[in-house]
């Protein structure tokens, strides 16, 4: 909890991509104490690199994408979301084409592969964004908004006209146990109209039902089922932890949103990072009486 993390070894994830459908992998790798985490692109000359932070974010619709003209990584925030729960510091993410693996649309495949070689403490401490006001955007009927919390909190609520989501809201103290339990394997979801859209455009030549919860105007398709009966409401928040590693150091605060996607969140992000008067940067284990004194 004081020290800076990494794992403990190289692994990989294996799939295919959601929107080309081409078989891909990624590559979890070690990196010293104070790097960040960076995608690196090891198909490209050069093995350009491109760190997770709010200033590379290039897109939010559908999912985020992080990169610029020259390359870019797609769908990064089902693989981010477990380094936030997990508070993984510093990582080097290696991937071998523009996509992460899709998996079976959920975080839990990148939780299982980190739990699987363990993570080490760094001989650093972490630093943490410690907010002291509150950060409010909003669009529309949209709402994104962090409050002053000693931890990290979520309060999501989304709300479809479709009989099969409705309104749904969750609430929960995020912590490796609670994500594990609650979130990890919440998978993707997507309205069969839209999908049918986006293959017509050649996109999500990669998704199916092994990947995704997918609904017709009656109802869901997977014959399995949901996992959850709110699972679209706990895949709204693993997304938005996903994106919370754009801040590029862990939060300790209460994030609410409401009808709040990628966009809303990087909004969010950006606006926290911006704001001098809006947080501090502390270190746990030191005077925390002191530290917290607002």
């Amino acid at each position: 909890m004081f020290l800076q993390k990494t794992i403990r070894d190289r692994v990989q994830v294996q799939g295919v991509g959601l929107h080309l459908g081409q078989a891909c992998s990624l590559t979890f790798v070690p990196a010293p104490p104070g790097t960040g985490v960076h995608f690196v692109r090891r198909d490209l000359p050069g093995h350009p690199s491109v760190k997770v932070e709010e200033a590379q974010v290039a897109a939010t619709g559908y999912a985020t994408t992080l990169g610029g003209a020259e390359f870019s990584v797609a769908t990064v925030e089902h693989c981010l979301s477990a380094l936030s729960a997990l508070r993984v510091d510093n990582l080097i993410i290696e991937l071998d084409g523009p996509e992460i693996p899709i998996t079976d649309g959920s975080a839990i495949h990148f939780l299982e592969a980190i739990q699987k070689v363990g993570l080490i403490e760094q001989d650093e401490p972490r630093k943490y964004c410690y907010l002291t006001e509150s950060v409010f955007v909003e669009e529309g009927d949209k709402q994104a908004y962090a409050v002053p919390y000693h931890g990290l909190r979520l309060t999501v609520t989304i709300e479809f006209p479709h009989p099969s989501i409705g309104k749904q809201k969750l609430d929960l103290d995020i912590n490796e146990q609670s994500f594990s339990r609650e979130l990890a394997g919440a998978r993707t979801f997507g309205f069969l109209k839209d999908v049918e859209a986006l293959k017509a455009r050649g996109l999500a030549r990669g998704g199916s039902l092994a990947n995704a919860v997918v609904l017709s105007d009656q109802g869901v398709l997977n014959p399995e089922g949901l996992r959850w009966p709110d699972e679209f409401v706990r895949h709204k928040a693993l997304d938005a932890l996903g994106d919370l590693v754009t801040l590029s150091m862990p939060l300790m605060g209460h994030v609410v949103l409401y009808k709040a996607g990628h966009d809303m969140m990087n909004k969010l992000v950006k606006k926290i990072a911006s704001s001098n008067r809006a947080f501090k940067l502390i270190e746990l284990g030191a005077d925390l009486s002191e530290q917290f004194r607002l």
